[in-house]
């Protein structure tokens, strides 16, 4: 069983190497700094950006989850984006994805969110396969990103 807490400064040295693992996963290769920097929005002001927390096992960490708050239209109702999530190799199949997940749902239900929402590669199988096990319900739907900033 892992130990799910909110991120704060405190936690940032244990924070920067799981997401710096997450971005290799995806390599994808943002700056330490800006990585921070990102983390540190997010602590400064949770009520309107968002969140991470951070799960512990044994006192180390071995997992991480982001969730930013928005709006759907479609349901007309304020939601969840878990944007991140990402446990080490050694402590996947322990538990720490779900309970992340669990976690990031009662952060959604604190903020008066209607739903949790995220994406996942269409090759990610082993994730798909806890995201099933919760119950969460697939999307069809194909997404697209325009870059903006040159």
């Amino acid at each position: 069983m892992s130990e799910i807490s909110r991120v704060t400064a405190a936690d940032l040295d244990a924070l920067l190497p799981l997401m710096r693992a997450y971005c290799d996963f995806y390599e994808v290769s943002p700056p330490d700094d800006a990585l921070l920097a990102l983390a540190r929005a997010l602590i400064a002001d949770p009520e309107r950006e968002g969140l991470q927390l951070l799960a512990r096992r044994d006192g180390e960490a071995v997992g991480f989850a982001t969730i930013y708050w928005s709006w759907a239209t479609t349901i007309a109702s304020r939601i969840g984006v878990m944007n991140d999530l990402y446990v080490v190799p050694a402590a996947r199949g322990t538990g720490a994805a779900e309970q992340l997940i669990r976690a990031c749902a009662a952060e959604c239900k604190h903020k008066g969110a209607a739903e949790l929402t995220w994406q996942t590669a269409p090759d990610n199988e082993r994730a798909q396969r806890v995201y099933d096990r919760l119950g969460a319900k697939r999307s069809q739907w194909i997404d697209y990103s325009l870059g903006v900033i040159q």
